[in-house]
This record gives structure tokens, C-alpha cells and sequence, in this order.
């Protein structure tokens, strides 16, 4: 299976399956004498791992991470960064009634199609647990951004929806509701919402917006590795995202150019910033800001037609813990990916004018 790395200079290579005794990564390429945080990239993990509301998979996984290597007296060393988190409550039982069928859309199919076996116990490779490891080499890479702030929030679950204009909230109220909303109000009605649907076996998406602050003029590299082409392609990567927009997105097709251009200011800034933080490819140093659609969870508590690998029609129902709605714990996870693209960025504009 090919398509395990992410990255050029600042890389991540996962391992393990959802089911398997561990899951893991290795991070190459992060600058030597980087003094990490260990704290803060442990709480990164929590603010992902299962079981932490009520509304949310009641999977209860410590997801506590072991460095391996490529770190001495708390500072990276510049070789490789091994790290593990072992899986502690698997229950591959709940998979026993899958084991010959394909679940609607799902990856069941298309594995056992493309590599002529499969683990079914929770999906194998194809489960979300994988970004537990993303999370982990974010953290890293937000330590090595320094003053690059990235934050990520719920803005929609169904039709419950914030405002477009992400300077409207506090961010401070982010962490302090289940669902990660930026208003304390819509979070409110989306829990419930969340809630309402669980209740009926059934499963709801939604949109995580995130905002990148303090970003350098000068990231981004023409033609094909545009800044935002490879945070589409990060955001993209992510279990369940349907989609991705950045600045004005879809909605700036419904406005005439006079009316889209962002006009410049004396010192380069802009006036406006339909453009997202990002022109031809580059961050002209504005807000970066984009938006993540995320699906319904595919596995639903309820009936459902499906196929086995027999070829008939038969009825399934899912069964196991899984999440109602990703996205409150998607938030964590966009957030990384950004960091992630960012700090391969930096380290290529650093190589490029060898300030090291």
C-alpha cells in the first residue's frame, strides 16, 4: 500500500490499523534543537480521542503517546521522530457480522477490491483512528511555527450554521462546549441536534471553518505546489471531508470583479480579503481561512441494504461505538493538517535562503 507520507521537507509517515495493537508515525525532516512540549502536544491528542463527551463514540482509548526517538533532554535532534499510541479497547467483536459484507459507503468494498483483502475489524487502515498519529506530528509542527496561530471550529452541523465572518466570535469560547463552536448559542442547538439524531440510530455532517493567523508573506511555491492547492490536498486526506474552500470560495462566484478584488493598502495589506491570505499560489500575509465539509458517519445504528462479497443484497446493521457526527472531533485534525502543510512550507523557504 503506497500513500502513507505526507509532506517534502517537514514528513509524516503513519502506521497501524484501527484494531491492531498500536497506531504510530514517524515524523523526518524537523529542524534539530526544537524544545517540544510535551504537555501540549499530549492535550492536542485529547482533544481528539474518543469517549470525551456524550456525544461522541464512547471508544474510551487513554491515546497517550510514546516517543521513540530523534528527541534528547526534551529537544528534537533533527533525526527521525518515532512515536506510538497503543490501542487499549478494541472490541473487534462488534465487527464479527461484517466480516463478508461491504457496508455503504464505506472503504470495505474498494480495499478488498484493490488489494484483495481486508480488515474489517473497525475498518483496518481505512478507520479515522490513523489521524490520532496526524494529530501528534501537528503538535510537533505547531512547536515549530511559533507564532502561527491555526485554529479550527465547528461552524455547521446539518442546517445549524455560524456566520461567515469568523471575526464576529471568540475563539476562547471554542473549547468550552462538546461540539467546538465558536458561539455558545449554536452550540447549544447543534449538541442537540447531534443528540436528536443519535437517538435515531442515524448519523449528521458538517463544516469545520479554520482561520490561520501571523502567516509570512512568501509561502506557497507556483505551479503545481500552491499553498492552497496543498491545503485542499491535507484537508482532503482526512476520513469523511467532502469538500474544501478557501476566501470567498463558492459564494465569490456569485460576485462581479469590482466587487471580489481585494484592493491593496500602502504597506501591501488589503482592504478586504476574499482572496483567503493566499494569491497565486503564495500567502500574501493576511488571514489564511478555509472551510471543511465533512459527510455523515457511514456506519448507522439502524438498517440498511448492502452487498457482500458474494454478490447478493443483504440487510445489515451497524453495530459498535462510533460517532454521530465527526466533526467535533475533526477539529483537532484540520488544525494539524494546516500545520503540517505550513511547517513543510517554512522549512522550504528557509532552505531556499539558507537561514538556518
Amino acid at each position: 500500500m503506497a500513500g502513507n507520507s505526507f509532506g517534502t521537507l517537514f514528513k509524516l509517515t503513519t502506521f497501524g490499523e484501527s484494531h491492531g495493537k498500536a497506531i504510530g508515525g514517524i515524523i523526518d525532516g524537523c529542524p534539530a534543537g526544537i524544545e517540544l512540549d510535551f504537555d501540549f502536544i499530549q492535550n492536542e491528542l485529547n482533544r481528539r480521542k474518543p469517549g470525551q463527551s456524550k456525544i461522541v463514540t464512547q471508544r474510551k482509548e487513554p491515546d497517550t503517546v510514546e516517543f521513540l526517538s530523534g528527541i534528547f533532554e526534551n529537544k528534537t535532534t533533527g533525526t527521525p521522530i518515532a512515536f506510538v499510541i497503543y490501542n487499549t479497547d478494541q472490541k473487534s467483536k462488534d465487527y464479527s457480522h461484517i466480516k463478508d459484507v461491504y457496508r455503504p459507503s464505506h472503504a470495505d468494498y474498494t480495499y478488498d477490491q484493490k488489494y484483495g483483502i481486508r480488515d474489517y475489524r473497525g475498518g483496518g487502515r481505512s478507520s479515522a483512528r490513523e489521524t490520532a498519529s496526524r494529530v501528534v506530528a501537528g503538535a510537533v509542527a505547531k512547536i515549530v511555527l511559533k507564532d502561527i496561530k491555526i485554529t479550527a471550529y465547528t461552524s455547521a452541523v446539518g442546517n445549524i450554521q455560524l456566520e461567515e465572518d469568523y471575526n464576529l466570535y471568540d475563539f476562547n469560547q471554542i473549547e468550552h462546549n462538546d461540539v467546538r463552536c465558536a458561539s455558545p448559542e449554536k452550540a447549544a442547538e447543534m449538541i442537540n441536534l447531534i443528540k436528536a439524531v443519535r437517538k435515531q440510530g442515524d448519523t449528521i455532517g458538517g463544516v469545520i471553518t479554520c482561520v490561520i493567523k501571523n502567516v509570512p508573506v512568501g509561502l506557497g511555491e507556483p505551479v503545481f505546489d500552491k499553498l492552497h492547492a496543498q491545503l485542499g490536498k491535507a484537508m482532503l486526506s482526512i476520513n469523511a471531508v467532502k469538500g474544501f474552500e478557501y476566501g470567498s470560495g463558492f459564494e465569490g462566484t456569485k460576485l462581479k470583479g469590482s466587487e471580489h478584488n481585494d484592493l491593496f493598502n500602502a504597506d501591501g495589506s488589503t482592504k478586504t480579503n476574499r482572496s483567503g491570505g493566499v494569491q497565486g499560489g503564495i500567502s500574501n500575509g493576511m488571514d489564511i481561512y478555509f472551510k471543511v465539509a465533512f459527510k455523515p458517519v457511514a456506519t448507522l445504528i439502524q438498517n440498511q441494504e448492502a452487498l457482500d462479497n458474494k454478490g447478493n443484497l443483504v440487510e445489515m446493521q451497524g453495530k459498535g461505538r462510533h460517532d454521530p457526527c465527526v466533526v467535533p472531533r475533526a477539529v483537532p485534525i484540520v488544525e494539524a493538517m494546516a500545520a503540517l502543510v505550513l511547517a513543510d512550507f517554512i522549512l522550504l523557504r528557509r532552505q531556499e535562503s539558507k537561514e538556518w
